[in-house]
């Protein structure tokens, strides 16, 4: 069976100037449509939200791979993961440095099968020992973040449905400003920040501690499980998040079905969404 192939993205949720914000959609645009050509090439979901993050983490503006917050020490350090609905498959990395592009280290990971999750260090060897390019880390500081990011909540993340109906997330982060070292959030953990299954795939974005106490990405799919349109289960986990924590966050859903959704509780978040006729319907 052929499916309509469906990918959305975020650029992260929190207090975005409007000059910026409109920098943001149109980079969440660009990477949207990288992300649907590699869709209606007839590949899978899953390379399709690597290529879009990879494109996200490459963009200055964005708080992933080259433009990623600092910790305390003045430090990048970077958590990402990836999620083969069809097959749970996943691979994610927490606190790595050096890494330009931590979604493609990730999915090294995913491809390798041993291990779900890589921090630190260990993760910089599997990284070498895959043929992963290490770069200098300061190399991934740019002067905004020297000058302090204005939003201290910042991720990139995107979801997809492929043309066999496979589904697909990936999340990839700088964390929050002046975070511990060592510090690693909600984005590399599956059903916290990233999850994908066959009912859906979700990306989450915000206050990563209390993304993890509600298991905000698995609460978000029950709900679709459960009947709801992915809209109004986005809109679900959101007040549940509310409610048990009082913290500010925002997620993007795509179901089996090709149908999207997504919620914020935040000032803006930017969305790029492309499904059916190839049309871009963007939001903040």
């Amino acid at each position: 069976m052929v499916n309509q192939p469906t990918i959305i993205v975020h650029g992260g949720a929190g207090h975005i100037s409007n000059e910026k914000l409109s920098e943001m959609l149109a980079g969440c645009r660009q990477a949207a449509s990288i992300g649907w050509e590699v869709l209606k090439q007839g590949k899978s979901a899953l390379d399709a939200v690597e290529h879009v993050i990879t494109v996200l983490e490459d963009n200055p503006l964005f708080n992933a791979g080259t433009g990623s917050t600092l910790n305390s020490l003045g430090e990048v350090e970077m958590d990402a993961a990836i999620m083969d609905g069809s097959s749970s498959a996943v691979g994610a990395v927490g606190a790595v440095k050096g890494i330009k592009n931590p979604i493609q280290l990730a999915r090294k990971i995913l491809d390798d099968q041993r291990h779900v999750l890589l921090v630190g260090e260990g993760a910089l060897r599997f990284a070498r020992q895959a043929g992963i390019a290490t770069c200098p880390p300061e190399t991934l500081i740019v002067p905004e973040q020297k000058r302090r990011w204005e939003d201290k909540h910042g991720t990139v993340g995107c979801v997809a449905r492929d043309h066999a109906g496979k589904l697909a997330a990936a999340t990839s982060t700088g964390g929050i400003f002046d975070k511990l070292p060592g510090r690693v959030g909600d984005s590399p953990l599956p059903g916290c920040g990233t999850y994908a299954d066959e009912t859906g795939a979700v990306s989450c974005t915000g206050n990563g501690e209390a993304i993890i106490r509600i298991v905000m990405a698995k609460t978000a799919l029950e709900w679709v499980r459960a009947g709801l349109h992915p809209m109004e289960a986005a809109q679900r986990a959101l007040a549940t998040l509310a409610e048990k924590t009082g913290s500010h966050a925002g997620l993007i859903i795509v179901d089996h079905a090709g149908r999207i959704g997504h919620a914020r509780n935040t000032k803006s978040m930017p969305i790029c969404a492309i499904s059916d006729t190839g049309s871009i319907i963007s939001t903040a």
